[in-house]
């Protein structure tokens, strides 16, 4: 599976978002998914799993919880394929910083 064909899920991406500020019991993660998506705790489990079979998350054993934490290995390949389209934005925030320049002499 493409790191795309991952991230192009919004219940998996907001999984993400919630690991990126550090390890998740995955009991704290099923709460509140389901609380914003509505889907079950098998779904939310599988869309663990998904993650973890495809290296965005590491999962370990804390007794009988299991902690998530983001592997940011396989997002390197997403910032690599960006890189190509970065001069885009760049550009433009380069304009819009002197412009704001340019009006805080005024």
């Amino acid at each position: 599976m493409h790191a795309f064909d991952i991230l192009g899920d919004p219940v998996r991406r907001r999984l993400l978002e919630l690991l990126a500020d550090g390890e998740r019991p995955a009991g704290e993660l099923v709460d509140i998914i389901r609380g914003e998506f509505g889907i079950s705790q098998p779904a939310v489990s599988q869309h663990l799993k998904v993650l973890r079979e495809q290296g965005f998350t590491t999962v370990r054993a804390d007794g009988r919880r299991r902690i998530y934490a983001v592997d940011a290995d396989p997002l390197h390949a997403v910032d690599d394929w960006l890189e190509h389209f970065r001069g885009f934005w760049t550009q433009r925030l380069d304009a819009l910083g002197t412009e704001i320049v340019r009006g805080s002499r005024h």
